[in-house]
């Protein structure tokens, strides 16, 4: 879908053009909702009236997404979510781009807010012991303390903190077999989890509760939280940190990452990587070029002429794959 760019350029002082700046705001939030479809509707026209663009996913366990727009906007839509039942204490995260992370707006309802597809996991009932930020650093240091990045695989490959035991899953609905065939590397440690917002660590570290794991903790604010307040000379983090929005990976203090998007595949690639023989903009990488088959690639080909006719025309084309919106992070 083709989009024209509809905010004006901004005047600064001594006659200087700025370019519009866009809130993001990150957030999830568990709680009981009777009726999902009853909260679609309202949101969704409140986000359109404010020009607020994004995915808001949700169910009846809650509601998760990342949306940007106005400031203001971004105002209207924290105080409306805040006064739906039980998410009075909703937290979220923010950043800012100089350029519109999302093509459209889109308000979806999903059996759950993120998807692990173990109906007996209820984060409502308990999770593990949140660990502020600032303690993180101690607490994965600790000898008897395993580290367990509950991301998919291609995140994990830009970033992640040091030690941290890598899953090797596609998608968080694996974490739970994959848990079943490792558990007994952990006997008798500690378990430290973490994701990129907060969202997947509720639901797994519930699911260890229930699995007999007696102490289980996770960052709180994931790992957004940490590399906005844990300065990079005393971080243990190393890479950059994949995001679900047109800015594809942040470093420390949030700035905008390195890395681009392979638009047929979804994974993040360095710039370099656009000189490898596998790349075909908007076609394949060198993560995909394998993975398609020869329709599917007339087939994107095709797609990436549209959006270079669109380009031609003076619009911003938005590619499916950035709009879609993602069951497993918030």
């Amino acid at each position: 879908m083709a989009l024209r760019r509809l905010c004006p350029l901004q005047q600064g002082g001594h006659g200087r053009i700025w370019p519009p700046m866009y809130t993001i705001a990150a957030l999830y939030h568990f709680t009981r909702f009777a009726d999902p479809a009853a909260v679609q509707g309202p949101l969704k026209a409140l986000c359109d009236a404010h020009d607020i663009r994004g995915s808001l996913l949700i169910a009846r366990e809650g509601i998760n997404g990342t949306v940007a727009g106005p400031r203001a906007g971004i105002d209207a839509l924290i105080a409306h979510i805040r006064a739906l039942p039980g998410c009075a204490d909703l937290e979220w995260k923010e950043s800012t781009s100089d350029h519109p992370p999302f093509g459209k707006m889109k308000v979806r309802l999903k059996r759950e807010i993120v998807t692990m597809g173990q109906p007996d996991v209820d984060p409502l009932a308990a999770t593990g012991h949140y660990v502020a930020p600032e303690d993180w650093n101690e607490l994965i240091r600790s000898p008897d303390v395993a580290v367990i990045d509950t991301r998919n695989d291609y995140e994990v490959a830009i970033g992640t903190f040091e030690g941290a035991i890598d899953p090797g899953t596609r998608s968080f609905r694996d974490f739970p077999a994959w848990w079943e065939a490792n558990k007994e590397r952990f006997h008798n440690k500690r378990i430290a989890m973490f994701c990129t917002g907060g969202i997947r660590c509720e639901k797994s570290t519930n699911f260890l509760l229930g699995q007999g794991v007696p102490e289980v903790f996770h960052l709180k604010g994931g790992i957004l939280k940490y590399l906005e307040e844990v300065p990079e000379d005393q971080s243990t983090w190393h890479g950059d940190c994949f995001v679900f929005d047109g800015r594809v990976s942040v470093g420390h203090g949030l700035r905008e990452g390195p890395h681009l998007l392979c638009h047929a595949c979804r994974r993040p690639i360095l710039p370099a990587d656009r000189a490898r023989p596998e790349y075909e903009q908007g076609v394949s990488c060198h993560h995909c070029v394998d993975e398609t088959s020869d329709a599917d690639k007339v087939r994107f080909r095709e797609r990436q002429k549209q959006i270079e006719l669109a380009r031609q025309r003076g619009e911003v084309h938005f590619t499916p794959h950035l709009n879609a919106p993602n069951p497993d992070e918030g």
